[in-house]
């Protein structure tokens, strides 16, 4: 956690000085990449909230995202990713919006994807997105290379 929570200072150093916000959708990160955000003291300037959006019940109810918009569109993918990056940021009306979505282990997930994939997005006044592949199937270690990725991605973008 140490690890992340160093990223997130970082992070955390920009949103302050110009002033921005940030939300949080994540799914097999499990509530890392929020925990990490909210270590750093005077959180409350720039977290405006998040969740762990697990199951297509919190998808549906937590982020207004219906089953008509999800065709074409499979969990733990580039577009999903996007999807709940810029969902997380209007629905919280924040600067900006980061997602994860993914399949830690120590199995693949339903869809296809091997253990150790995730996809990661930034939504804001610049977007990205992401995928991760760490070839491995220990579900704590690729929660936590996931969480790191997506908040390298999203400090990335904020030095843009």
């Amino acid at each position: 956690m140490n690890e992340l929570v160093s990223i997130a200072e970082n992070i955390a150093a920009r949103l302050i000085e110009r002033k921005q916000t940030i939300a949080v959708a994540e799914s097999s990160t499990g509530g890392l990449i929020s925990a990490a955000l909210l270590a750093v003291p005077g959180a409350s300037a720039y977290f405006i909230g998040g969740g762990v959006i697990y199951t297509r019940d919190a998808r549906r109810v937590l982020m207004d995202i219906p089953n008509e918009t999800m065709k074409g569109i499979r969990s733990a993918s580039e577009p999903y990713a996007k999807l709940l990056a810029s969902q997380i940021r209007a629905r919280l009306a924040t600067d900006w919006g980061l997602s994860e979505t993914g399949a830690a282990g120590p199995t693949g997930n339903r869809y296809g994807d091997a253990a150790g994939h995730s996809c990661m997005a930034v939504a804001g006044p610049v977007e990205a997105v992401i995928a991760l592949e760490t070839g491995g199937s220990d579900r704590q270690a690729n929660m936590q290379a996931f969480a790191k990725a997506a908040l390298n991605l999203l400090l990335e973008n904020l030095s843009r």
